[in-house]
């Protein structure tokens, strides 16, 4: 029986250590001249061998970091509001937010959308990222309606991440939902530890309670970590 070439035995066993657990998501893989050394071939067998789990999926490679093991991605329906706290720590995963800075301010007399959500009050602007397994997850920009939910004031969302709170306290009626793929900027790259200009998948959804606007939120996610499922059928 023909031995399989060395790149295929190589990622054979790197498979192999993803799929056992031995290697859990975000786990850093050697760098390539660790492997190099550590089966004594090229580079080039090397990359081809990383080239074949980073197509499957298994991998996830950035310039200068190296590779890591990649999360599952998180599957959330376009027709509903998730909760990432709860579909984080579905799948086993630590989650944390970390909420970088918050404030009450009036409503940008220049933007629309900012003075139909404020009303005939003040907004809380909120910026916080979201954090799986230790590493970034999502990025996200927030603005609440201090006159449709005076409560927020006083909320705590460095304790309790502001969708999740939302969610729990103030019921909704109707949403809107915006997708789009955005690369990632010098600052937002920095945020989520990716290279500048990786594919991010940008979510935008606007919340209304009885017809008065609530929230509106922009998160941030890396495209090998997030995405959204519809399932429908035809128009009558």
């Amino acid at each position: 029986m023909t031995a399989a070439p060395l790149h295929q035995r190589i990622r054979d066993e790197i498979e192999g250590l993803i799929r056992s657990g031995a290697w859990a998501p975000g786990h850093r893989v050697p760098f390539e001249s660790e492997l190099m050394a550590q089966y004594g071939c090229s580079r080039m067998t090397v990359n081809k061998a990383m080239s074949a789990l980073a197509d499957t999926g298994l991998i996830v490679r950035r310039r200068r970091a190296g590779s890591f093991v990649a999360r599952p991605k998180v599957h959330s329906t376009v027709l509903d509001i998730p909760d990432i706290q709860a579909e984080i720590t579905a799948r086993g995963e630590t989650y944390a937010f970390v909420l970088l800075a918050a404030a009450r301010r009036a409503a940008d007399p220049d933007d629309a959308d900012e003075v139909e959500l404020a009303g005939e009050g003040d907004l809380i602007a909120l910026r916080g990222l979201h954090v799986a397994g230790g590493r970034p997850f999502a990025l996200e920009d927030r603005l609440i309606s201090l006159a449709a939910v005076p409560e927020a004031a006083a909320a705590d969302f460095a304790a309790e991440p502001p969708g999740a709170w939302l969610l729990h306290h103030v019921p909704w009626t109707e949403a809107e939902s915006r997708i789009s793929a955005v690369g990632a900027e010098a600052a937002v790259a920095e945020l989520l530890a990716l290279d500048v200009g990786t594919a991010l998948l940008a979510v935008e959804r606007r919340t209304w309670r009885a017809g008065e606007p609530v929230t509106h939120v922009r998160q941030l996610f890396p495209g090998e970590a997030y995405d959204l499922v519809a399932r429908f059928g035809p128009a009558r």
